[in-house]
């Protein structure tokens, strides 16, 4: 079997290694069987480096399972707080978890001791020293009074010699007979309130990423609900006479809080979580990501989003006639959710809306995690396919089958262009359209299944009405497999530059529709040998002077062939313009001016200026 042989079928190995979840050993061993068959240099390069990108694609796969994971353990923590009664027994399994999900060597939780102007450690979980469960922490002293003052997370890749923190000989005792190096706090917040601070220590240096700040910024959210849920509860049996209302709240908050988490761990979407909160609240639900991208909406009219969230506080507030609350993964904005129909809301419906929030944002943030794993494999499809589409095309068509894509069948391919809007928002906008969009070498790339070059100006204003900006689009096919639909993509990209070039920006067509330009533009026409063949001569007089007579034929050209017009574009004298015209007819002839020879030259001039000369 010859080198070409061995190496698709290495690669093909490899993919049934990555779909069986074989080790990285198994995956590295495809390229070392390689090198001791004897396989010619470049086949062994080339399975050397089909290993690579299968081990890139097992480690990107790995992450997000773990991220999963971490996830899901997330949502079993905050199912498991809400059946919790007991006080001590809800901040012992808030450290436990805490531990559990960070993979600390320790974990503690501080409460606000309000009157005394500081925090009380409470619990701790993985301590070996009787001085962390007596520490009391001021307002600003050390990295738990900070968290607690400012109600921001902060971490310490090593607490005792990070000068950042104020000191004091109490809190520095207490971590060394810990041995604590690295810690995490963040704030228990109810709305503005810090209740407490919830920390994850290790005994060796770490630096905490941003992704263990969120998910521990998340378990606090979530403790703190717990938290309240048990102190009210206390309080309600000390007071008798309000204990009924309470309960009763109480009790509301928690069925509406497991029917939520309970939705979402069977895998539930935002629009399911919108009605169930539409339902609880008598309401009309819409949901909106940062970019004001609706996501869902269930029993309310189309509207407008928020033009801006308050969100430092974490609590729901009044927006015109609606309610909006921000949906936050720790400090990290995610979104908004909007309710109407309601223009008043009591203390318990907000505090359910609030935490109603709280779970659409775990499920966005899941959302995000998936989507970011999916777009980064749909983008590796996307930029091979365009680049190198005949490099293998059996496995980019087996690549799109794993996700869906059919790229036998016909698609057609369109080119997105909007300067206004960032690339991401414009690609989200087209994703309903698409079989598979993203984009490459700066434009976003749209294929759509069974499309026709008609679609190309519905397609434009639709995109341009979800972003709220002009949007060009240029279409071509339909066109099945790789080679065909790369070709296809780059007649799309002319089309797209001949439609700015024309001033038809916010339009969308295929070349067929422009026209003499589009024929001009098609892959059999010579475009550069056209514009010598018309304007050839010039352009060496041109170059060979350091002259401008190009210039000179465009402004008598825009300026209606009115020599004043003419000057008044070139800021010369009019005499000027006609010895310049008259060296033009030397060099082009007599007939310069007739129309047909005029059309031709305009054209040339068009295509000289489409293609930045």
């Amino acid at each position: 079997m010859t080198g070409v042989d061995v190496a698709p079928d290495a690669v093909c190995r490899l993919l049934d290694l990555l779909a069986d979840d074989a080790s990285g050993e198994r995956l590295a061993h495809v390229a070392v069987a390689a090198r001791a068959a004897g396989l010619d240099p470049a086949a062994r390069a080339a399975v050397e480096r089909a290993t690579e990108r299968a081990l890139e694609i097992r480690h990107k796969l790995a992450e997000h399972r773990r991220r999963e994971a971490e996830l899901t353990a997330l949502f079993d923590t905050a199912r498991d707080l809400s059946k919790l009664r007991d006080l001590d027994e809800v901040l012992r399994s808030i450290v436990r978890r805490a531990r559990m999900l960070l993979r600390v060597d320790l974990s503690y939780l501080s409460l606000d001791d309000e009157p005394a102007g500081a925090v009380r450690m409470r619990v701790a979980e993985g301590s070996a020293s009787p001085l962390l469960r007596r520490l009391r922490i001021g307002y600003g002293e050390g990295l738990g009074g900070l968290v607690a003052q400012t109600a921001s997370p902060y971490a310490s890749a090593d607490y005792l010699s990070d000068p950042r923190f104020r000191h004091t000989a109490q809190i520095d005792e207490a971590v060394a007979a810990e041995g604590m190096v690295g810690i995490l706090g963040v704030p228990l917040s109810l709305g503005r309130k810090v209740i407490g601070v919830l920390f994850a220590a290790d005994r060796a240096r770490r630096e905490f990423t941003p992704e263990e700040v969120a998910l521990l910024s998340s378990l606090a959210d979530h403790a703190a609900i717990a938290i309240d849920n048990a102190q009210r509860i206390e309080q309600a049996r000390r007071a008798n006479e309000t204990i009924s209302a309470h309960n009763e709240e109480m009790r509301r908050g928690e069925d509406a809080h497991d029917r939520l988490m309970a939705l979402v761990l069977r895998g539930g979407d935002l629009t399911e979580v919108a009605a169930e909160v539409a339902a609880m609240l008598d309401g009309g639900i819409v949901l909106f990501d940062t970019d004001g991208v609706e996501l869902a909406r269930v029993g309310a009219s189309e509207r407008e989003p928020p033009a801006a969230v308050e969100h430092s506080s974490g609590r729901a507030v009044r927006h015109g006639d609606d309610w909006v609350c921000p949906m936050l993964a720790g400090p990290e904005l995610l979104g908004s959710m909007a309710l109407s129909g309601r223009p008043e809301l009591g203390d318990a419906d907000r505090r359910l809306f609030e935490r109603a929030g709280l779970v659409a944002a775990l499920l966005v943030l899941l959302r995000r995690s998936v989507a970011k794993a999916e777009d980064e494999v749909r983008g590796e499809l996307l930029t091979d396919l365009l680049t190198a589409p005949s490099r293998n095309p059996d496995a980019l068509l087996d690549r799109g089958r794993r996700l869906g894509i059919d790229l036998a069948a016909p698609h057609l391919v369109a080119i997105a262009h909007c300067p206004a809007v960032s690339r991401r928002r414009l690609a989200m906008a087209g994703r309903r359209h698409a079989t598979l969009v993203g984009w490459h070498a700066e434009q976003v790339v749209l294929l759509v299944a069974g499309g026709s070059p008609q679609l190309a100006g519905s397609l434009a204003a639709d995109l341009g009405s979800v972003v709220d900006a002009p949007v060009t689009v240029g279409v071509s096919g339909p066109a099945r497999g790789p080679a065909a639909l790369a070709a296809a993509a780059a007649e799309a990209a002319r089309c797209v530059r001949a439609l700015l070039a024309l001033g038809r920006v916010g339009e969308g067509a295929a070349l067929a529709d422009l026209g003499f330009v589009g024929q001009l533009l098609g892959d059999s026409t010579d475009l550069d040998g056209y514009v010598l063949a018309t304007l050839g001569p010039v352009l060496d007089y041109d170059a060979r002077r350091g002259t401008d007579l190009v210039g000179t034929l465009r402004a008598y050209f825009d300026s209606g062939a009115n020599l004043t017009r003419a000057k008044e574009r070139l800021h010369v004298h009019v005499n000027t313009v006609a010895q310049r015209l008259e060296r033009i007819s030397s060099l082009l002839g007599a007939d310069w001016q007739a129309p047909d020879r005029a059309l031709e030259i305009q054209v040339a001039l068009r295509l000289h200026r489409l293609h930045g000369r």
